[in-house]
């Protein structure tokens, strides 16, 4: 499907939709190429072991029942447990407005790259294997964390674009 683009009635708003494209265009054809955002941290690196099972966020904990056990409450979006070692921490909400297929970005990301086992066949697919084979063993990582980076890069975009009236 081609882009839907807006007439607008001042060149300026023309303009600023050409150069928020070329923007775009560059930002997701080099999505690999971009810096982890400043506010993200990333503990347990310095570990060594960037082997990813399946990523998760962390969940609040709200206390303890009558019985001793724990209940967990919400999911706190701004830290992903990457694996065992590595939590990636002060995820800003606004990379979470960037929506492909229905979800964030990232958290498509965090279900793509899971290792899973095809029930019927007993194949196994395990992302690590890949970064394994190119001797990349932070890809996995890097790959998030440059997600990170995109989608709020992005929103950033889009919400800096003129209003316009669809008619």
């Amino acid at each position: 499907m081609l882009p839907r683009l807006p007439l607008v009635e001042k060149p300026a708003d023309f303009w600023a939709f050409s150069e928020a494209g070329r923007m775009l265009a560059d930002l997701h054809l080099n999505y690999e190429n971009q810096k982890r955002p400043e506010e993200v941290t990333v503990s347990g690196i310095e570990k060594g072991f960037f082997t990813v099972e399946k990523m998760r966020f962390n969940t609040k904990k709200q206390g303890e029942d009558k019985w001793g056990e724990v209940k967990w409450g919400e999911l706190k979006k701004d830290e992903i447990i990457y694996n065992s070692l590595i939590t990636i921490s002060k995820i800003p909400p606004k990379a979470y407005e960037y929506i492909v297929n229905g979800k964030s970005a990232i958290e498509w990301v965090m279900e793509r790259y899971a290792v899973t086992t095809h029930k019927e066949s007993g194949i196994k697919n395990d992302p690590n294997d890949w970064a394994i084979e190119h001797e990349n063993p932070l890809y996995i990582l890097d790959l998030l964390l440059s997600v990170i980076t995109v989608s709020m890069k992005t929103v950033d975009i889009v919400m800096g674009l003129p209003k316009v009236e669809w008619k």
